[in-house]
């Protein structure tokens, strides 16, 4: 277990040394396939080189419209005075966002809804498969391991029947039409086969919506703990989009505060909390002598939380991050989006996307914890955060209410879990 940040990056800076493996990875293979995330690394440069285009920074600027028009969908479904789905209606939104990413055109309804339910039952399911590799438990026919099976079948045909559709008709300047492209020969690099083509979105559909998604939904939660933190923000967005305007590409630059609170919630509440390396060959490590197979694992939670790097690691503060404030280490042990060639490919359009789903949410609605709710011990799954998030929803021109006062007229899900059981989803796979 690698426990400090420079040690942390000697292994992601040597993926020759310290490659994808273990547990995880090994799970999420049977997933994925061999797409971006759990290839080894002498597959990793030409898959990388043929998806990085699609998330190149003159790209991410075009996709802001459709972030922002995906989040203003969202807002129409926040009445005030109602209860909200917190977590549920981000992951709708990031599915929705990602999906006109890789596909030009969003998911309808129902199949968004089919995608972001599909998901929670693969994570909660592959969580259980990691800790507990003994696989002939979940051949048994029991009702958590039927429900991974079909969700997991679901994703393959949703990816399957768009992959289809497109074969033969338009061209577009989208991933999948980078990937069809491909599999014709059509770039530098040799032709992909089809299956390539089908790994390639699980993994980009897969890591697109739940982490981001998740990072929104603690945001919102942070900031009903932290009013401070949230007055801050809320004047920001007053200044820089007046009269409650939809934010556009050439505001980001401006919206220093809320990409603040971004970053502060990945470093306090990052979904991404444990990753693994192994040894190709026999090594040191801080003195350390390793075999070949080695498996190294490190925390981005726990180096987040390292006071060393982060004085009062407890507490929320996004003025952290304001230029000029942190120190060359403590920018290097942020790590939410790992380091070296295997960071995440699509790290500066989450920041993006969390950025400006932020700024459109709040600049509109302010939500409260529901009276009763108690900030819990996070419980780890595949990622971690929020699943089950419930919140009151506010306009931004109503004062602060007491907690009496915030009790919702009327449930806008009544099958929604109640935000106190936050990430309690482990105990009908255990």
């Amino acid at each position: 277990m690698v426990c400090h940040p420079e040690l942390t990056h000697e292994v992601l800076m040597d993926p020759h040394t310290f490659d994808k493996g273990g547990p995880l990875y090994d799970r999420l293979g049977k997933l994925m396939g061999d797409g971006l995330v759990t290839c080894r690394q002498p597959t990793h440069r030409d898959k990388r080189r043929l998806l990085q285009p699609g998330f190149r920074p003159s790209h991410v600027a075009a996709y802001t419209d459709l972030v922002i028009e995906e989040a203003t969908s969202v807002l129409d479904t926040w009445p005030v005075g109602r209860t909200v789905p917190v977590t549920e209606a981000m992951m709708t939104l990031t599915t929705r966002v990602i999906s006109r990413v890789l596909l030009s055109d969003a998911l309808d309804d129902a199949t968004t809804a089919e995608v972001r339910d599909c998901l929670t039952d693969v994570v909660r399911g592959l969580f259980v498969r990691t800790v507990v590799p003994i696989d002939a438990l979940f051949r048994l026919p029991t009702p958590p391991n039927r429900r991974y099976r079909r969700a997991l079948s679901r994703l393959h045909a949703i990816i399957d029947k768009a992959i289809a559709e497109r074969r033969g008709g338009a061209e577009r300047d989208d991933v999948l039409g980078t990937l069809l492209a491909a599999t014709r020969g059509d770039g530098d690099g040799a032709a992909i086969t089809d299956q390539e083509v089908h790994d390639h979105l699980i993994t980009l559909l897969l890591t697109g919506v739940e982490a981001p998604a998740l990072c929104l939904a603690d945001a919102f939660s942070l900031l009903a703990r932290h009013p401070a933190a949230e007055h801050k923000l809320h004047a920001e967005l007053d200044a820089v989009l007046p009269g409650g305007r939809r934010p556009g590409p050439d505001d980001l630059p401006h919206l220093v505060q809320t990409r603040c609170v971004i970053s502060e919630t990945l470093r306090h509440s990052s979904p991404g909390w444990l990753f693994t390396r192994v040894a190709t060959r026999e090594t040191e490590l801080a003195g350390c002598r390793l075999p070949a197979g080695a498996t190294v694992l490190y925390s981005p939670y726990l180096l987040h939380h390292d006071p060393s790097s982060f004085p009062d690691p407890e507490r929320f503060d996004p003025d952290r991050w304001l230029p000029g404030r942190p120190t060359a280490a403590q920018r290097r042990a942020l790590m939410p989006f790992s380091a070296g060639n295997r960071k995440c490919l699509g790290d500066e359009f989450a920041m993006v996307e969390a950025t400006l789903a932020l700024a459109t949410l709040a600049g509109h609605r302010r939500l409260r914890h529901l009276p009763g709710y108690v900030d819990e011990i996070p419980r780890p799954g595949i990622t971690m955060g929020p699943r089950a998030l419930v919140m009151a929803c506010q306009a931004r021109s109503a004062a602060p209410s007491s907690a009496a006062s915030l009790a919702p007229r009327t449930v806008a899900d009544p099958g929604a879990s109640d935000s106190r059981t936050a990430g309690d989803h482990l105990d009908d796979n255990a």
